[in-house]
């Protein structure tokens, strides 16, 4: 993919990319189980699942619309950033809350990063499988910038343990070297974690960048590796190419089997979806399950 000149990429992505920022708070965390009917689960094998990241833009084109497309793909798991709760922006609404109605996904976590528009705003996780913990990390951020985190939730899936993380890194442009800082910290995290590892979300950098590059040390980019890596996921305007800077990245652990960008317009991004292959437990391993 050829890639536009630096100064007509920095012109365009300062305003489109840059995230909403506030003032830093305390992370906060809450999960629950919505009281509404389960999607059915779509017939697949008991070994395979299917995991959706979406960076949805505070539902700004209509949250009907974001669970619209989620729905129709029947992911297990989906990785949501640019979520708002209880904002004045959302109306007061609990946009995870109203996602996992939506949608079917009755598990659901929301990690907020900063208080913006009288609520909180960060990620999110809507699951099909029960959440068993949940925990929450801040990333090293400059001084003054917005604050991001790392989401970590232990799913259990058909009675085995995986680790999901979900992130949103620090906007581009000019933020290289503190994605670099926060790539380390996320695999220095990961690398403590004995179970199957998935790591979805917003990286805001593109797949041959160096922080993307610390973290496929021991992740597979699973649109790399299934061949869907020249989709992109950020579309410019004009004669551009659409960047890809949406991931799901999984250990190996997992087989992945296929992925695909939906190049649909109910956000400023399009989500990804990927399908994997949990991988039998080797004996071993069986019995080497730890957190970090």
């Amino acid at each position: 993919m050829r890639r536009p000149g630096p100064l007509l990429t920095l012109l365009l992505l300062a305003g489109p990319l840059a995230c909403a920022t506030g003032p830093a708070v305390r992370p906060t965390l809450s999960s629950g189980v919505t009281p509404v009917a389960e999607a059915p689960r779509p017939a697949r094998e008991a070994s395979a699942l299917r995991v959706m990241t979406f960076n949805i833009q505070s539902g700004l084109r209509g949250l009907e619309q974001v669970a619209g497309v989620i729905r129709a793909e029947g992911p297990d798991v989906v990785a949501l950033q640019e979520v708002d709760v209880g904002s004045t922006r959302a109306r007061g609404e609990d946009q995870v809350e109203r996602l996992s109605a939506l949608t079917g996904l009755k598990y659901r976590a929301h990690f907020g990063t900063t208080k913006l528009y009288g609520g909180s705003y960060g990620i999110a996780l809507l699951s099909r499988h029960p959440l068993a913990s949940l925990a929450q990390y801040p990333l090293p951020t400059p001084r003054g910038a917005e604050p991001r985190t790392l989401a970590h939730a232990v799913l259990d899936v058909d009675g085995r343990e995986v680790s999901v993380y979900a992130t949103h890194l620090i906007r581009r442009p000019f933020n290289g070297a503190a994605r670099i800082r926060q790539s380390v910290f996320i695999a220095n995290l990961l690398a403590k974690d004995a179970r199957p590892r998935l790591l979805m979300g917003d990286l805001n950098d593109d797949p041959d960048s160096r922080p993307v590059r610390l973290l496929r040390r021991q992740l597979q980019d699973v649109a790399k590796v299934t061949h869907s890596g020249g989709s992109g996921t950020y579309p410019l305007p004009l004669f551009l190419p659409t960047l890809r800077i949406d991931y799901v990245m999984a250990c190996g652990a997992f087989t992945p089997v296929a992925s695909r960008v939906l190049r649909v317009g109910v956000s400023d991004h399009y989500p990804l979806v990927a399908d994997l292959r949990l991988k039998p437990v080797a004996p071993a391993a069986a019995t080497a399950a730890s957190a970090p």
